[in-house]
């Protein structure tokens, strides 16, 4: 596995990446909000870096921030700074609340499909000679989930 020092822009900066070859244009933000550019607040300052080195202004409609002054650059990496934070804050309250579901005893997942008494009697009919296919049919699931049932 290789490091790299320099990282590819996300995806969603595509659009911006094509254009930044052309050197002097303005590009007007597309986006709804200026903080889904990037992953994180260093993906949104090597966007700018990149559109400016080649020679794109970036000016975004809908937060106001215009890139050719430093004003709007620094407006630009506080929005990225907050959006990060706000990802950060919203994870960690996430995993606060699975833990907290899980101490009350809250079960994730899918639900069972076949109770242990069901499971039982399927072993029973498969041990007399019953086909699996019948017994699947016959409780209403497929052959592959009594397979994983038996197996489990």
């Amino acid at each position: 596995m290789r490091t790299r020092a320099y990282q590819e822009p996300p995806a969603s900066a595509l659009p911006l990446r094509v254009a930044s070859g052309r050197s002097g244009q303005a590009i007007r933000s597309l986006f709804g909000k200026l903080d889904r550019l990037g992953r994180s607040l260093r993906d949104l300052i090597t966007m700018l870096d990149d559109l400016r080195a080649g020679g794109v202004k970036f000016h975004s409609l809908t937060e106001a921030i215009d890139t050719a002054t430093p004003t709007g650059r620094a407006m630009w990496q506080m929005i990225g700074v907050l959006a990060e934070l706000e990802r950060s804050l919203i994870s960690e309250r996430t995993r606060a609340g699975v833990k907290a579901a899980q101490r009350r005893g809250v079960k994730f997942g899918r639900k069972a499909v076949l109770t242990a008494d069901q499971i039982d009697h399927a072993r029973k009919l498969i041990e007399e000679g019953e086909g699996r296919q019948y017994v699947a049919d016959l409780l209403n699931v497929g052959r592959s989930t009594l397979y994983r049932a038996l197996a489990g």
